[in-house]
């Protein structure tokens, strides 16, 4: 008789082979943060076959998470992200070893980072996230991200990689996490979005006066479905890259998917990079202003 486990990743082999499939039931994946692209990205690796899966979140869900999220429902409103999530996976795969964790996740880091290799950040606090990053760095696991960009991204930053703080210039090098101000966390997220202005066309792809009503904190961040959920299925194909040991040329610089004009959008060059941030800073500066 077919046991359950088979039966259940049986269409994937083809796309991948039945040792590569055996490397992800014996992989293991920490989800730090399952609300838009952490929700959709832990649901993708539990539906390809992930045999042990940790994931965190603190918040609860709200109204304005059911336009987006894949576990968030009208009957899981005000109910824990975590709880909520941890059983919608179990509904796929009751064999699933899984650890479930609340607001105390980033104490438990140190060993977080040391039993699962391969991280996606799914979570929006800049103080916990930059935590993460060291952490995963000290016990040489991988982080997958994404930026905030309205267009989907993703990021690979392994042990060996500058960490964010370090390649985007946040003025928290030094700082414990802890010890964070709010006005450091701004600065921090003002530098993601020169980033993703500089190397992607995201500026075209959005209303430019929400988004700097969003980032002078006087409304909540901008997300849509066909966004959110690509790039947790990018994060998601990238961790389980991973696992199975392929390659990819993804790096910690990432890059970003233009569904509009049906094309990626790299990095630039260091030269031309440094000559359109400029300007860059210079309309942030304006936008902002006005």
């Amino acid at each position: 008789m077919t046991d359950f486990y088979s039966e259940m990743t049986t269409r994937n082999i083809g796309f991948i082979t039945e040792a590569e499939q055996q490397c992800l039931k014996d992989g293991a994946v920490f989800v730090a943060g399952v609300g838009g692209m952490g929700g959709a990205a832990v649901q993708m690796l539990v539906r390809a076959g992930v045999g042990k899966i940790a994931i965190a979140d603190l918040d609860s869900f709200e109204i304005s998470n059911l336009n987006r999220q894949l576990f968030a429902f009208t009957d899981t409103v005000d109910r824990p992200k975590a709880e909520v999530t941890a059983e919608g996976l179990k509904r796929i795969n009751l064999d699933l070893a899984l650890t479930v964790l609340g607001a105390e996740w980033t104490e438990k880091l140190d060993e977080l980072c040391a039993e699962y290799s391969v991280i996606i950040n799914g979570c929006d606090d800049i103080p916990a996230t930059a935590q993460l990053y060291r952490k995963a760095k000290q016990h040489g696991a991988t982080v997958i991200d994404a930026y905030a960009s309205p267009l989907p991204s993703v990021i690979v930053v392994r042990p060996t990689d500058p960490r964010p703080e370090e390649r985007l210039g946040y003025p928290i090098k030094g700082t414990d996490w802890k010890a964070i101000t709010e006005e450091q966390a701004a600065a921090c997220f003002m530098k993601e979005l020169e980033w993703v202005m500089t190397h992607s066309s995201s500026h075209s792809h959005v209303d430019l006066t929400a988004a700097a009503e969003m980032a002078a904190g006087k409304r909540k961040r901008m997300s849509f479905a066909p966004m959110v959920t690509t790039a947790g299925c990018l994060m998601a194909g990238e961790a389980l890259a991973l696992l199975m040991g392929r390659k990819t040329k993804t790096d910690c610089r990432g890059w970003f998917m233009n569904t509009r004009d049906a094309k990626c959008e790299r990095p630039l060059p260091a030269p031309i990079g440094a000559l359109k941030a400029v300007i860059v800073r210079r309309f942030m500066q304006r936008l902002l202003a006005g």
